[in-house]
């Protein structure tokens, strides 16, 4: 492995931010921290980016220990949320700094600051300041400004965030493309599911200071281990068994029948098809029409439903519809919110 991180605990006075995590990011991957507000995910980022000290465990790159090394040595890349452009320096001297302080000439700086430019298609801002320029363009400077030192590894601490949703698709697409271009090992931290299935090789999904599950998107949206993970990775329905034993037994087919704890049935909007039927058992309560989908949401026997369509849909509220779904659609997913309701 790249950069492995063995145990790590992190403890602020009586609150463990971190408990015994371990995680593991391989040579030109790009994998995400996803979890919500207060999971760690962070913490974990900025102890591998030597920026807070470590209680317990270990911080492994290309097998040396760095767990002590300090930031400013250990040679990463680090990309903001706010930015933090140096603001009484021009586009250039910022994208340049880092190489500045290492004694790289002048030449070289500018050249490379060139190619940067060009890079996050902003070939034309070099003598600007940051204070010129857009939100999204601020971070494509931030990013130019982070790899222009061939960073052993990229940071990227929810750099999407801060800007708005139309933004903020343009500029994930060019990170993505930037990191396949250079190959740089990757590692960002992001609250939004959708930007990590987007980008990532592999999601690293966090919850109490613990990783939860990791794989890879297509593992964590269809196939999530607990309820945490299926609630988190988008919309989705859970379903107690005992709804599925007497609606739909068949469904039951895959339920795990080892261990103590409860089973949800997991069963993403998508697949769950729909049909008009008079008698049929299940009511449509409301539809959201969101552009590429439709969005339903049902009255059924297994539980409120959600069911998402593509295309122009005649269905209407208050219709009585049929519900068709495939055994193999269904994932069931061990019980880690005891407590809250379904």
């Amino acid at each position: 492995m790249y950069l492995k991180v063995d145990k790590a605990t992190k403890k602020y006075g009586a609150f463990t931010a971190l408990d015994g995590v371990s995680i593991e990011l391989e040579k030109g991957e790009f994998v995400c921290l996803l979890g919500p507000s207060g999971c760690g995910k962070t913490t974990l980022l900025r102890i591998i980016a030597g920026l807070t000290g470590i209680d317990a465990g270990s911080l492994l790159l290309e097998g040396q220990d760095i767990s002590k090394v300090p930031a400013r040595q250990r040679d990463f890349g680090i990309v903001f949320q706010s930015y933090s452009l140096f603001p009484n320096m021009t586009v250039a001297q910022n994208i340049g700094y880092g190489l500045k302080i290492r004694g790289v000439s002048e030449a070289t700086i500018a050249s490379r600051v060139t190619d940067l430019l060009e890079m996050v298609h902003l070939p034309n801002v070099g003598q600007k300041y940051p204070g010129q320029l857009s939100g999204g363009q601020q971070q494509r400077i931030a990013l130019a400004r982070a790899i222009a030192v061939d960073p052993r590894v990229l940071l990227l601490d929810e750099p999407l965030s801060a800007l708005d949703a139309k933004v903020r698709g343009s500029l994930r697409d060019e990170i993505k493309q930037v990191q396949r271009s250079l190959g740089i090992p990757t590692l960002m931290v992001t609250h939004d599911q959708e930007e990590a299935i987007a980008l990532a090789d592999k999601i690293i999904c966090m919850n109490h200071g613990v990783v939860v599950q990791a794989g890879t998107p297509e593992e964590l949206y269809h196939k999530p281990k607990t309820r945490f993970v299926a609630d988190f990775m988008g919309a989705g329905n859970l379903i107690e068994p005992c709804r599925v034993q007497d609606v739909m037994p068949e469904l039951l087919a895959d339920m795990p029948t080892t261990g103590n704890g409860r089973y949800f049935a997991s069963l993403r909007p998508e697949k769950i098809s729909v049909k008009s039927d008079q008698q049929g058992t299940s009511t449509i309560r409301s539809i959201s029409f969101l552009g590429n989908l439709t969005r339903l949401k049902l009255e059924s026997p297994l539980g409120d439903l959600v069911v998402e369509t593509h295309g122009e849909s005649e269905l209407t509220e208050g219709q009585a519809v049929a519900l068709e779904i495939a055994p193999s659609s269904v994932a069931w997913v061990a019980d880690d919110m005891e407590g809250e309701a379904v």
